[in-house]
């Protein structure tokens, strides 16, 4: 009987992790957009912080080996893991890192999932701060709800006398204004514009400078004018004087 020289182990293959579930993005067109304005205004307040990543509608996976663990927030945010594009966000790839926040913007198909089911998944999971959007303010009361960790377990977000709440993660002011949710610097006040919004200020701007280039403009040919009259009127007064 020959005897083995080596001796061969059978590994395990890595099962399959998909990146997308075939779903849309959101129920109606009212939660895509609640949920684009968020991501966008997260990625633009963060902007000059290349350790925060900001993921929309992506898979976050837990635990290796079980790509049933997982969940797909609609807003998320993870500092110190840095920018990279990424199809989904495994925590056992980075160094363990869990989002800090999520966000969930709630339709008439998801609100109990997002206070019962989810929340309780993201409470287990050690993410600091879980806030839930209803931007139609038809099935979440009041539309914008918070639970922020505390010993293991979400407490709800005290809301401020406007009805805002505070993200302490992240340094931001959150307050449902119609349909979207608006954020504001918690340290400053100021509020962090949309990108439709900026452009908007942008051309105002540039509005305002041309008329003040061209008030400016006005302005010179009438001291010009003026001053060509004030000439004639010395010219005229010198040729009288002259005579």
């Amino acid at each position: 009987m020959s005897i083995p020289t080596k001796i061969e182990y059978e590994v395990e293959p890595e099962p399959y992790y998909p990146s997308g579930d075939g779903e849309p993005m959101a129920e109606t067109p009212i939660h895509v957009l609640a949920i684009m304005l968020l991501f966008e205004a997260l990625q633009d307040f963060f902007r000059t912080r290349p350790d925060v990543y900001t993921g929309s509608n992506m898979f976050w996976y837990w635990e290796k080996g079980n790509p049933a663990a997982r969940r797909a927030p609609d807003v998320m945010v993870i500092p110190g893991v840095g920018r990279a594009d990424r199809r989904s966000f495994f925590s056992w790839k980075e160094n363990g890192a869990v989002p800090a926040v999520i966000f969930e913007v709630a339709s008439e198909k998801t609100w109990r999932e997002n206070l019962e089911e989810k929340r309780r998944d993201y409470e287990r999971l050690g993410v600091k701060e879980y806030f839930v959007f209803d931007p139609e303010a038809a099935y979440v009361r009041p539309p914008l709800r918070g639970f922020r960790l505390a010993k293991a377990a979400y407490r709800a977000v005290k809301a401020a006398a406007d009805g805002r709440l505070t993200s302490k993660q992240l340094g931001l002011h959150l307050a449902a204004e119609g349909r979207m949710l608006r954020l504001s610097d918690a340290r400053t006040g100021e509020r962090v514009l949309t990108r439709e919004e900026c452009i908007a200020q942008e051309r105002q701007r540039a509005e305002e400078e041309r008329q003040r280039a061209e008030e400016e403009r006005q302005r010179a040919q009438a001291l010009e004018a003026e001053v060509a009259r004030l000439r004639a009127l010395l010219d005229r007064a010198k040729n009288g004087n002259a005579e």
